[in-house]
């Protein structure tokens, strides 16, 4: 029997917001304030997720159980299996001595921590967002600047902050694709919206990841490297977005920001080399164990040999993002799986929807085609090409299991919880809370963005998730479906930080286990501010710049 979705539970829309909002609040609490281990407050909001579906909510028992397990194999594939493997590569390139060779090589190029943040950490990291998206870059630069002896909260905090701008175009325009294909936006008109909100964005953070790392004197003394970084982004962003398409944003505004970033390096150099690798002002004996080491110098063979396995990961993640293979392989291991008590049984209903929806609930095994499984592959590649033999690489495989155990646990409690609240409707009533907001809609309606991100972890779950609701309020309010959509995507961008999944990427990255919480704390301020910078930009374009809407053709 069909159940269908419950918006205002307890008829009070105030008290239905608060009771939906609960279990996120749990689990953050318990993270930010309570100190608990990441798995033990994903639980505790799992738990408090499925009591409000249930005795709330009215869902029956058995849909929000199986509603729970299904979000939990989502956790596992594929966002714990890009985790499980990046982090095999990272140990085979640690012990073998290759990333210690790897980290003097990119100090080669600066010394100073604040270039090498904005080469690795938004540069390098936008490149993966392009090509893999879903964890992959924060884990990937994490790992690369802890190596490179920034402090654990510092390699975690600002990976998540840098990781913000590229995220609407990650995976090949991933969450582009999916609000125009799901909600029936014009492809092209509503990526240009985006392309014309981010740019702006694309050269903010750069700054304010420098800010947030160093000082604003700091950040003052390479202005013009960041601005360089920052522009060299945002203007190819703009360009493709604008007039070619969603897929290939990031990978060339990232290729074109990296080259620009070290061709400007051969002309200029910061008269003062900042060599400290600890948050300013936050250094701790908890927070700043990776000391930075001496810098030697290698021969090129040596340097070469040291960067092949992260080439041969860049290579395996590009092609494993194109569309053809990735329908290739699906085409040879695919098995779906429709999870039976939950397909289907669940109805979303108006305003939410113009009309009654069914919800599909349909596990895809896509094994082959996941990212993960290209970076695996990646890493036994690599870890044959620094000669391990067959052997030590299963054995350094199991250990890495064993490694990031309650990591993986997280991510699957917290796909739990979040996928659990978008079939119960819990969701759509914090998005409806943001709907109701009337001529301050455009600022609310970004803001709803972020919450959707920070809720499922992903930006395509958000626009999946309100990039409806955003179309049917813009009509009613006179405002641009398409700016409203964009928004959805581009306010998004910046809970990407503060979402839980990314945190635990980011920790495992770092290994800095059970720290989740001090993570959390560091960054949250970065997300609503820079989340609600988003809002304000919307809100101007929407009434104050109106012109910024018209379509280019």
């Amino acid at each position: 029997m069909v159940w269908q979705q419950i918006y205002n539970p307890v008829g009070n829309m105030v008290l239905s917001t608060l009771l939906a909002a609960l279990p996120v609040v749990v689990m953050l609490v318990g993270l930010g304030f309570l100190h608990l281990k990441a798995h033990i407050a994903a639980g505790a909001g799992l738990v408090c997720a499925l009591l409000i579906a249930i005795v709330v909510y009215g869902m029956p028992a058995d849909m929000a159980g199986r509603a729970a397990v299904f979000g939990g194999l989502t956790g596992l594939l594929p966002i714990g299996w890009i985790v499980l493997n990046i982090i095999f590569l990272h140990q085979l390139t640690e012990h073998n001595g290759s990333f210690k060779i790897l980290q003097d090589s990119i100090a080669g190029i600066t010394e100073d921590r604040r270039i090498q943040l904005l080469l690795i950490a938004f540069a390098f990291g936008a490149f993966f967002e392009g090509a893999a998206g879903f964890g992959t870059p924060v884990a990937v630069t994490a790992a690369i600047l802890i190596g490179l002896g920034f402090s654990p909260l510092a390699a975690s905090g600002l990976s998540l902050i840098a990781n913000t701008a590229p995220v609407a175009f990650g995976a090949l325009g991933t969450p582009v694709i999916t609000l125009a294909k799901v909600h029936g936006y014009d492809l092209m008109e509503v990526t240009a919206m985006v392309g014309r909100q981010l740019p702006f964005f694309s050269v903010l953070v750069p700054f304010w990841l420098i800010w947030a790392f160093a000082g604003r004197k700091a950040m003052v003394e390479i202005w013009p490297a960041i601005l360089v970084t920052g522009l060299s982004f945002a203007i190819p962003q703009y360009l493709v977005s604008n007039f070619i398409g969603p897929e290939l944003v990031d990978i060339i505004a990232a290729i074109v920001s990296m080259g620009c970033l070290i061709g400007f390096l051969r002309v200029w150099q910061p008269k003062n080399i900042w060599r400290s690798t600890s948050l300013k002002s936050r250094d701790t004996s908890e927070d700043s164990t990776a000391k930075p080491r001496a810098v030697v110098a290698h021969a090129r063979a040596d340097v070469i040999r040291a960067w092949t396995p992260w080439a041969i990961l860049t290579v395996f993640v590009f092609i494993w993002g194109v569309p053809s293979v990735k329908a290739a392989l699906n085409g040879l291991f695919a098995p779906s799986f429709p999870m039976t008590g939950l397909h289907n049984m669940i109805e979303k209903v108006p305003p939410v929807v113009p009309q009654p929806t069914k919800e599909g609930a349909v596990y895809v095994l896509n094994l082959l085609s996941a990212t993960g499984t290209g970076i695996l592959l990646s890493a036994i590649v690599g870890g044959l090409v620094m000669r391990y033999s067959p052997l030590a690489l299963i054995k350094q495989f199991f250990k890495t299991i064993w490694l990031v155990r309650f990591s993986l646990l997280t991510i699957v409690l917290m796909l739990a919880l979040g996928t659990l609240t978008r079939y119960s409707g819990t969701d759509t009533t914090l998005g409806l809370a943001f709907a109701n907001t009337g001529v301050f809609y455009p600022f609310f309606g970004t803001m709803m963005g972020w919450l959707g991100v920070a809720l499922t972890g992903s930006d395509t779950a958000s626009n999946v998730l309100f990039g409806g609701m955003q179309k049917v309020a813009a009509e009613q309010l006179g405002l641009s479906p398409n700016l409203m959509g964009a928004a959805n995507s581009s306010g998004g961008v910046m809970g990407k930080m503060i979402d839980a999944q990314s945190i635990v990427v980011a920790s495992t990255a770092t290994r800095w286990f059970n720290h989740e919480g001090d993570i959390l704390r560091y960054v949250f301020f970065h997300s609503v501010a820079l989340a609600t910078l988003v809002g304000i930009f919307v809100t101007l374009q929407a009434y104050v710049y109106p012109f910024t809407l018209m379509v280019v053709k």
